[in-house]
């Protein structure tokens, strides 16, 4: 009976707001692998929701000739051209300075057997953003998907 008494506080917390949204936020968990697909090739959130990526690499490649990331790009953004300049950018860890501002989160790098995350709020304005590797090649052999953003 406590642990029951314990989730209705916590519902009527969230409910009311005392609790923050970090301690409601969601999780996704990804896995990116040498085939240069993502586990994960559709998140569905809403609007102003906090959520964290996190991104498991496994691959017995070296992180310098394999490794991956999740980009997620703004939908009024041109992905391909964000794609093409980020892998020239190997010093930002394939992202590229001049298209930052239509990156809307990125986690660093992860090499095999490396996980890495990022959280953000995902956008007010619904709508399909997509999510890439920015490695380089990984995006045009398919290394994507979309993040589904309703009310």
């Amino acid at each position: 009976m406590k642990s029951l008494t314990k989730i209705t506080l916590i519902i009527a917390l969230i409910f009311t707001g005392v609790v923050s949204s970090a301690m409601a936020q969601r999780t996704i968990e990804m896995v990116g692998m040498d085939n240069m697909k993502f586990s994960v090739t559709t998140i569905e959130a809403t609007p102003g929701e906090e959520i964290t990526i996190k991104l498991t690499t496994k691959s017995q490649i070296p992180k310098q000739a394999m490794a991956h990331n999740v980009v997620v790009i703004d939908k009024d953004a041109d992905v391909d051209e964000v794609a093409q300049a980020s892998m020239r950018a190997r010093d930002n860890d394939y992202i590229a300075p001049e298209y930052e501002d239509e990156i809307i989160a990125a986690t660093g790098l992860a090499g095999g057997g490396e996980t890495v995350e990022v959280t953000f709020t995902v956008p007010e304005e619904t709508g399909d953003y997509q999510y890439i590797c920015s490695f380089p090649g990984h995006y045009s052999a398919g290394m994507k998907g979309i993040l589904k953003v309703r009310e």
